[in-house]
């Protein structure tokens, strides 16, 4: 039953489609198209995939990444028909990468509703239904189009694939005969059929609609694979009314085209083999029962080996996604780590830096306010400067407690100086001018002048030094 559906999309999925709105409709996917659906025809596998390979060199050249993309598509779905589903795989990832980056919707569609039958075909429904939804929704945007049919085509009947798996059969009817409008090559025609015949088991409509399309096809010498599973299917409603040379002959024929087209049509081979071995059972032909079903099982074996080796493939895949998502993991975990402590480090530095200048600032604070203090309850040096200003006899010994060390420092240069001096040397100190020393001590200003000089000698006072800086360095 599936099969027939499955035959549907595989003989639509190996020809190329072409866009309209494509600027290289014309000079590409045109003859493309021709020239790979002739091959497909002829059963020339190793022709088909040079002429893809052609193709794509081309638009390689021209810059057209659609063009690749469909070359890759192209060559896929022969793969699929081939069963040799791990190539199919990898050309529809090239194909994939190539379209992400593209805004042609409409190729986009294709490769949505081509992944989507392949999905089918290795028996992942739903994911076959999600890409296929994807594709329509791809495809409502884009104009109509020999393109566009085309397309909506392959969304339509894997839709109905999809629901006559689910055992809905009317709407698999209905998304047929959608299909059909879009297609006038009859394989629609064998796919009703099928769910009349297998899933309805109304036997008349069954026998309408696949001899219609089978005795059309048989008439105009038709040697493709719409004319291989219409026989096939024919013959299998005779075997199922006990008609058996009828299936006979249809299975016969069909056996015939299929010898032609087996190359492209691979997987359909033990779909006619089992039907075959079923009606020489049926017939009591146990010798040729037993060929066919070696030849059966054969062909069963060689398909069940290459679907199992795609599903190993992503069972593979899967497990290296998650080590690799693992050791992403730990990677992000290790640099957060890191920049954790780096930040943290930093975060130190810059904490003990705040620290130690609130220490300083708290510190220079702290002598700033001590000093202020002093000042405030130390009075001496105001008391001293009152002394001065009267010529008080009793200045010096003041003036002693209130700069101590200083007067003993300056007996140090020179031990002979006369107490008059040492009176001099601290009104200096005290930063009084020459005209305010002659005032207070009731002198004129030139003998302050001449006194300033003889104490320049007695102290070794450089000329260039200034008297006043120099007993401010005395504390």
């Amino acid at each position: 039953m599936i099969r027939c559906f499955i035959f549907v999309l595989l003989f639509f999925l190996t020809s190329c489609s072409k866009d309209f709105h494509n600027q290289y409709e014309k000079d590409f996917d045109s003859p493309l198209l021709t020239q790979n659906e002739k091959l497909r025809l002829s059963g020339d596998y190793n022709a088909l995939v040079r002429l893809n390979k052609i193709y794509y060199e081309k638009a390689n050249k021209l810059g057209y990444n659609e063009g690749k993309a469909l070359c890759y598509m192209n060559l896929a779905n022969v793969d699929i028909s081939l069963e040799n589903y791990p190539r199919a795989q990898v050309l529809f990832n090239k194909a994939d990468k190539i379209l992400q980056n593209s805004k042609s919707n409409a190729h986009r569609a294709k490769f949505c509703a081509d992944y989507g039958f392949f999905q089918f075909v290795l028996k992942r429904r739903d994911q076959a239904f999600q890409y296929n939804r994807l594709g329509l929704e791809y495809i409502k945007g884009v104009p109509k189009s020999p393109f566009q049919n085309d397309i909506l085509f392959k969304i339509y009947s894997t839709r109905a694939d999809y629901f006559y798996w689910k055992k809905e059969y009317f709407p698999a009817i209905e998304y047929f005969r959608m299909a059909g409008k879009l297609d006038s090559t009859g394989r629609i025609d064998c796919a009703i059929g099928d769910v009349y015949l297998y899933g309805l088991k109304e036997m008349d409509s069954a026998r309408i609609y696949l001899s219609r399309i089978a005795e059309k096809s048989n008439r105009e010498g038709r040697i493709d694979g719409v004319a291989l599973n219409a026989n096939t299917v024919l013959g299998e409603y005779y075997m199922i009314n006990h008609q058996y040379p009828e299936a006979e002959k249809y299975f016969n024929k069909a056996l015939e085209i299929n010898d032609k087209t087996k190359f492209i049509f691979a997987q359909y081979t033990k779909y006619i083999y089992t039907d075959l071995k079923s009606l020489y059972e049926q017939m009591g032909n146990k010798e040729k029962a037993l060929f066919y079903l070696q030849a059966y099982t054969h062909e069963k074996n060689k398909s069940d080996t290459a679907l199992f080796k795609a599903i190993n493939n992503d069972v593979e895949k899967f497990i290296s996604d998650i080590e690799k998502d693992s050791r992403d993991h730990r990677k992000k975990i290790l640099l957060f780590c890191s920049a954790a402590v780096v930040l943290l480090f930093l975060l130190g530095i810059y904490v003990w830096n705040i620290s130690r200048r609130l220490k300083q600032k708290k510190k220079l604070l702290r002598d700033e306010a001590e000093k202020l203090k002093n000042q405030i309850h130390d009075t001496s040096q105001e008391k001293v400067i009152e002394l001065a200003k009267k010529n008080d006899p009793s200045f010096l010994q003041i003036f002693k407690k209130a700069y101590p060390g200083f007067i003993e420092k300056i007996l140090e240069i020179n031990p002979d100086l006369e107490n008059a001096d040492l009176v001099f040397c601290a009104m200096l100190k005290l930063h009084f001018t020459s005209k305010e020393i002659a005032g207070y001590t009731f002198v004129q200003p030139r003998s302050v002048q001449q006194k300033k000089y003889r104490l320049r000698k007695k102290l070794n006072i450089p000329t260039e030094t200034d008297i006043y800086q120099f007993f401010d360095n005395f504390t």
